[in-house]
């Protein structure tokens, strides 16, 4: 007897996930591909390893066959990788905003340092406009920052644009036409915290600043206590929070723009990670 590297790895995303449908996302399999994998191996070891309830758990035997099968996958990862990707090795320096890291990247980078365990990877969130500072002084070899499209940048990569919102605790913020709009934002330099001034500015609204965070989690909590509003990507405003649109007295604010950029294009590591990030944030 000896087990597969895809079922293995179908059994750690449902373990992970505690779901078929969210596994399969995750391995890129039908849901009942992943089905039939864990049923494979559940027969191949003659015991369930799945309590199936509303959400799936680890049996006994299924917490001892996680160990295993984490080690296995990785070696076999650790084995194609050095066959398939010889070149990809060393240490990467990626660059990236706090927020992003928080939402949507942290899976993302632990994947890729996954497969390719001979790079180093070595990744700092900072705000944007620091970011960029620090990869003109090549402190960086990659940086996904928020800015205008980069087309005075040779290597730069427009991701997407996102649609940004004001964001608020409706039942615990009031927005009075004549009281200066509360603002939680990140402290300077902030892309957000520029644009929400500027529009505000061009709309004669007086505002005041009630809370500063580097964090996303910080600043998302202040507004959920309802100490004021914020600006978000659309696809970042948390479900228990409310996008807030007001005639006259909030004003729209413009797009901005995700972006990666690299010094040149010799760096197959670098290359490589940005095809990874560019692949896995069209699926988000």
């Amino acid at each position: 007897m000896s087990f597969d590297a895809l079922t293995l790895e179908c059994f750690i995303a449902v373990a992970e996930t505690g779901s078929f449908t969210r596994a399969a996302d995750k391995v890129a399999r039908t849901q009942s591909a992943v089905s039939q994998q864990i049923t494979k191996l559940e027969t191949q070891l003659g015991k369930p390893l799945f309590v199936r309830s509303r959400q799936l758990t680890l049996t006994a035997e299924g917490e001892v066959l996680m160990g295993y099968a984490k080690k296995i996958v990785q070696l076999n990862r650790d084995a194609m990788d050095r066959f398939k990707h010889p070149e990809l090795q060393g240490e990467l320096r990626f660059g990236l905003p706090e927020d992003f890291a928080s939402v949507f990247l942290s899976d993302v980078l632990s994947e890729y340092a996954s497969l390719h365990p001979r790079i180093l990877l070595k990744v700092e969130c900072d705000l944007t406009l620091n970011l960029f500072a620090r990869f003109k002084k090549k402190q960086f070899d990659l940086v996904l920052v928020k800015m205008n499209k980069p087309e005075d940048f040779p290597n730069g990569i427009d991701v997407w644009s996102e649609v940004l919102e004001w964001v608020g605790n409706k039942r615990l913020v009031s927005l009075d036409e004549d009281s200066p709009v509360p603002l939680v934002v990140s402290p300077q330099p902030c892309v957000y915290r520029a644009r929400a001034i500027q529009s505000l500015e061009q709309l004669n609204r007086k505002w005041r600043i009630v809370f500063s965070s580097h964090s996303y989690a910080g600043t998302v909590a202040a507004v959920k206590a309802g100490m004021g509003i914020t600006v978000l990507p659309r696809n970042m405003v948390p479900d228990d929070l409310q996008i807030i649109r007001t005639k006259n007295r909030l004003p729209k604010l413009a797009d901005t723009h995700i972006s990666l950029l690299k010094h040149h294009d010799k760096n197959l590591a670098v290359n490589s990670l940005e095809k990874f990030v560019v692949e896995r944030l069209k699926h988000e």
